[in-house]
């Protein structure tokens, strides 16, 4: 004879702790979110800062230029003009003086042309060094795109997790169990599931649970699977616990099969979400309060 389980009525519950519970979750994701904004928009002013250092190196190099350039230039056309000097005069001298002359126009040409290296060679050095800045400052404008993208990207999901997460608390739903006790929320797939247990209202402990000729461990109970009816999603158990066999027939997909330990004062719960041949697929809900009933 299958023993029965006695009925105790429900303890009084209170929706604050589930409220808070809900909350802290939200305020988890969102704490989350925030810390990668902060972290997003440091990146984005440092780019920023960078790039400002960046043009202000392009301007000041820009000045350096033109000045250094209009230095050499002054300093060529000087000599320019002593050559042309020396060159008349060369031209008007006779005997040693002559020589004298020429020996300076050849040496003042000699200054010009390497007056005139030197200012090429300058203009070769400043054009590289403004093409390397130039080239750093475009990097840092695409850097600050990227991070423009991966601000809106932060933003989308995290809109896009919110929404998530409030639809999945808003799928989770509280049913009354076999035993008429209004159970705790209930999960039907997986993405729920993972919800419940980050809850943590409960301990959750998922199965999959054969057919067999012996029960199974499932979390600190045993079950035995009887009887799977597939197509119309009905199946019948064995509940072992507290040394007692209780029978849970020809119950339903995500219906809350109910049961009392005597280690707790709220039910064990068993919801199984799919029924295959000789095969269901769930989980044991426990309650989070293990002390004795008196």
């Amino acid at each position: 004879m299958t023993p029965t389980t006695p009925g105790y009525p429900p303890p009084d519950n209170s929706g604050n702790m589930k409220t808070a519970l809900l909350a802290g979750a939200v305020i988890a994701l969102l704490g989350a979110n925030v810390y990668l904004y902060v972290q997003i928009d440091h990146l984005q002013t440092d780019v920023a800062k960078m790039r400002d250092g960046l043009s202000t190196e392009i301007t000041s190099l820009k000045e350096t230029s033109t000045i250094s350039t209009a230095t050499h230039r002054k300093n060529l056309d000087t000599l320019k003009d002593e050559l042309a000097t020396a060159r008349t005069q060369a031209a008007a001298a006779a005997g040693a003086a002559k020589t004298d002359a020429a020996n300076k126009v050849e040496q003042l040409a000699k200054k010009v042309e390497a007056e005139q290296q030197r200012v090429v060679a300058q203009q070769q050095q400043q054009a590289t060094e403004l093409t390397e800045v130039k080239q750093a400052a475009t990097t840092a404008n695409a850097k600050i795109g990227d991070v423009s993208g991966e601000v809106t990207t932060v933003k989308n999901q995290v809109t896009s997790n919110k929404a998530e997460l409030e639809k999945t608390i808003a799928d989770l739903r509280k049913v009354t169990g076999d035993l008429g006790v209004q159970s705790g929320y209930i999960a039907t797939n997986g993405r729920e599931l993972a919800m419940l247990k980050r809850l943590g209202e409960r301990n959750i402990t998922e199965f999959k649970l054969a057919k067999t000729k012996e029960p199974q461990r499932v979390g600190d109970i045993a079950l035995l699977l009887k009887k799977t009816d597939q197509k119309k999603n009905r199946y019948t158990v064995e509940v072992m616990a507290d040394d007692k066999r209780t029978e849970k027939k020809d119950k339903g997909v995500n219906e809350p099969v109910q049961f009392y330990v005597s280690k707790a004062r709220q039910p064990y719960e068993i919801v199984v979400n799919e029924v295959k041949k000789d095969l269901i697929v769930g989980y044991l809900a426990a309650p989070k309060d293990q002390v004795a009933r008196n």
